[in-house]
């Protein structure tokens, strides 16, 4: 099997897979093909719930997540305009006692990183650097790659984890591109030490404004702060490519009615990087999955919002599932790749619409934005808690 991708998703699928004795499939090795010259990750956080980290600790990274994650104890849900308290739930020992699992922040270079020590420990995996996949395509009983330089290799079957703007999955699919949200992403990492003492936080919190609102939370065992703003807008250009060094002096003009709690912590930093969010809609069917010997993963196959911070947890149940597909059907590539497309895809677009859903409450304004906040106070932890999401594969 060919891997295209060395993202979270592509590693977590060659680890899985890995794990479980994927290897020799049809008499061929695992192979993860990046397009990268070396293996880096952009990007700033990660919220990774139960769901999640009960996984990453079943493939033997409990002792690895706890070096280089946060455990924060509670989420806050706070007004981005008063500061005023809206809701609360417990993690921390909570999300242990009633999902078997905690619930973690990281650096998603740190669990980038994580994932490949593992991959390399486990050995086995031939890892190819510096490949470009411009192509793939069915030929008989296996799948013919084509790289931009011109180079050829086949394979078993292939996976796909090559992320929202995926080539392959353009190809497969011919569905077009993924959709412009209209949401701009601005995202910082700072050091805590370098923040005002009253800046500094060791839980989760989110901060909800009319047209906007913003998360922080603590990464690398605390020393870290994490920090996002989601605000409406557009920019220039092919949002494929668009990633630079943001203005910090557009954000704190956007934010200028926040209230200090947030808009102190804005002026607090001066280094920003700005991503336009782009998604899909929610899934509607296994064909969106898996087509004979092809198959996607992570946000090639179902790209979402961050609104429920499940992106990278999406990709992560895939990859346990394919594994688990893979090893019950060794004999049968194609029934593999359509056993783990049926088993995922609806819990996906259940991802997906709710994270879209989230997207429209966060940003309330006048009386619906008001009925949210009165909401939020009186039913707080029941709102907050997601138990369909977080006590996923709980037996």
């Amino acid at each position: 099997m060919v891997i295209v991708g060395g993202g979270i998703g592509g590693l977590a699928a060659a680890l899985a897979c890995g794990r479980q004795g994927c290897f020799g499939l049809q008499g061929e090795g695992l192979r993860l093909i990046e397009q990268a010259p070396a293996f880096t990750e952009v990007g700033a956080g990660i919220q990774l719930g139960p769901n999640v980290t009960r996984i990453l600790q079943g493939w033997g990274l409990e002792q690895g997540l706890a070096e280089v994650a946060s455990f924060p104890e509670r989420l806050e849900i706070r007004s981005a305009l008063t500061t005023r308290l809206l809701g609360m739930l417990p993690l921390g020992a909570r999300a242990q006692a009633t999902y078997g699992a905690p619930y973690a922040t990281i650096a998603r270079q740190d669990l980038h990183t994580l994932l490949r020590k593992a991959v390399e420990q486990l050995g086995g995996v031939d890892m190819e650097l510096n490949t470009r996949i411009a192509s793939a395509s069915p030929a008989g009983q296996r799948v013919q790659l084509r790289s931009e330089d011109g180079s050829e290799q086949s394979a078993a079957c292939v996976l796909a984890a090559d992320g929202v703007w995926s080539k392959l999955r353009s190809q497969w699919l011919n569905d077009g591109a993924p959709r412009v949200t209209g949401h701009l992403a601005f995202r910082a990492m700072v050091p805590q030490f370098a923040l005002p003492e009253a800046l500094r936080s060791e839980v989760v919190t989110a901060w909800l404004g009319p047209d906007f609102h913003a998360v922080q939370y603590p990464v690398r065992g605390g020393e870290w702060l994490n920090v996002v703003v989601i605000v409406h807008g557009s920019i220039v250009g092919d949002p494929a490519a668009w990633d630079h060094s943001a203005n910090a002096g557009e954000l704190r003009a956007r934010l200028a009615y926040a209230g200090s709690g947030l808009l102190d912590l804005v002026h607090a930093i001066d280094d920003w990087r700005l991503w336009p969010l782009s998604d899909r809609p929610p899934l509607q069917g296994p064909h969106q999955m898996a087509i004979g010997r092809l198959a996607l993963l992570g946000d090639a196959a179902h790209p979402m919002r961050p609104y429920l911070a499940q992106g990278a947890g999406m990709a992560i149940e895939d990859a346990q599932q394919l594994a688990l597909s893979l090893q019950a059907h060794t004999a049968d590539l194609p029934a593999a790749l359509a056993h783990y497309a049926a088993a995922r895809w609806q819990r996906n677009a259940r991802v997906q619409a709710r994270a879209i859903r989230n997207g429209r409450i966060f940003h309330l304004q006048g009386p619906m934005r008001v009925a949210r906040d009165v909401s939020m106070k009186l039913l707080g932890e029941k709102l907050l808690d997601v138990p369909w999401l977080y006590g996923y594969g709980i037996q």
